[in-house]
């Protein structure tokens, strides 16, 4: 089950934006070019279809519609998505959402259209939008009376996750008190508990074997809970000390904490999984595993997994094709996006025998970048 395509039309740094999405997708460009604004264009789409969310609100928590609206914009004011979805029933799926704000400066649906295998099952405003222009302040995808003839794809979309751990927030979780999956790891710890044990320990047992990659003196990784019923990561490594004391999250490093949310994300779904930055705090030598990783961990539930990175480590790796890399160019009309592998220039070293990272990385670096080091004025 994946996303096929995504169009944006006034999103952000996006004017208008086409692009294929492959099983695995790595996007790749400067600072400010929209890396974390597509991905956050396909969170938007789960944030609607959440049962807790909905169109208000996640229109709401990005600032509203003029927050969202590019700059780059023409009139009329509209924003607009549109993602193909393939949920393996050998008929294509597609939704597409335009929305914008109405004199009350409220956001409010423009067109919603929804079809499967070329058939209609839905297109607004419709009769009943025309008699009611209030209808239109919710989208029929959040809604369970109207969804039911495209439940499947609602449900598909409500169960995308992004995750961007930030490690101190795993161990000082009372920052998020009141916050449920919180993409930023502070309920990451009693997401885990939540699972059946079970199938915890076995995604645990998992995950050790392949953070021993990273940190080879693991030795076991489980979950506990504390006097006041608070879940802990239980660790322990080989030392030269028989039966040393175990430590928790408070004494893991940022990388180790890092890979594994991660890793328990991957497996934790089946849905696409949004990942920010994954090389942060991690060792160069160990990024450069991370697709390995992912493949490997990958393998059973075959997940969709789009990435933002600006890694050379982590895009050095062969296995890499042109056709995964989404190259990110900002332009004054707005942000381009193109596949790495049809740029000419691009497919010709990596025809050449070049990997991704040697191919793409230096035509994304931002010009002039040297001249940061005439900042402090000459030595």
């Amino acid at each position: 089950m994946r996303i096929t395509r995504l169009r944006l039309e006034n999103w952000r740094n996006f004017h208008e934006s086409d692009a294929p999405l492959e099983q695995r997708v790595f996007l790749v460009g400067p600072n400010a070019a929209g890396k974390s604004n597509f991905l956050d264009a396909i969170r938007f789409l789960r944030d609607v279809a959440d049962p807790q969310g909905g169109f208000q609100r996640a229109v709401g928590t990005r600032g509203g519609v003029a927050q969202i609206r590019s700059l780059h914009g023409h009139r009329p004011p509209h924003v607009a998505l549109e993602v193909e979805v393939d949920l393996g029933d050998g008929a294509p799926w597609k939704y597409r959402l335009e929305f914008t704000r109405d004199s009350q400066r409220r956001p409010i649906v423009k067109t919603e259209v929804v079809t499967h295998g070329g058939k209609l099952l839905r297109e607004r405003p419709n009769k009943a939008d025309k008699n009611d222009p209030d209808l239109l302040s919710q989208t029929h995808l959040e809604q369970v009376n109207t969804n039911r003839p495209f439940r499947e794809l609602a449900d598909f979309f409500s169960r995308i996750r992004y995750l961007h751990l930030v490690p101190q927030l795993v161990r000082e979780p009372d920052r998020s008190k009141g916050r449920v999956d919180d993409p930023f790891g502070g309920d990451f710890l009693k997401q885990l508990a939540r699972v059946p044990p079970k199938t915890r320990n076995s995604r645990l047992k998992r995950i050790t074997s392949a953070l021993r990659v990273a940190v080879p003196q693991l030795q076991e990784l489980n979950l506990k809970r504390d006097e006041q019923g608070v879940p802990h990561l239980r660790v322990r490594h080989r030392h030269w000390r028989p039966g040393a004391v175990a430590q928790n999250e408070t004494q893991l490093s940022d990388g180790t904490l890092r890979l594994l949310g991660l890793l328990w994300a991957l497996l934790d779904g089946t849905a696409p999984l949004l990942l920010e930055e994954p090389e942060l705090s991690v060792h160069t030598a160990i990024v450069r595993h991370i697709p390995q990783m992912l493949a490997r961990l990958n393998h059973k539930n075959n997940r969709q997994v789009i990435i933002s990175t600006h890694s050379a480590e982590l895009l050095a790796d062969e296995g890499i094709g042109g056709e995964e890399v989404l190259v990110l160019t900002p332009h004054k009309a707005g942000t381009q996006v193109e596949v790495a592998g049809a740029i000419e220039p691009i497919r010709a070293l990596l025809d050449g025998g070049l990997t991704v990272a040697d191919a793409v990385i230096p035509r994304t670096a931002p010009r002039g970048s040297k001249q940061l080091t005439w900042l402090g004025g000459p030595l």
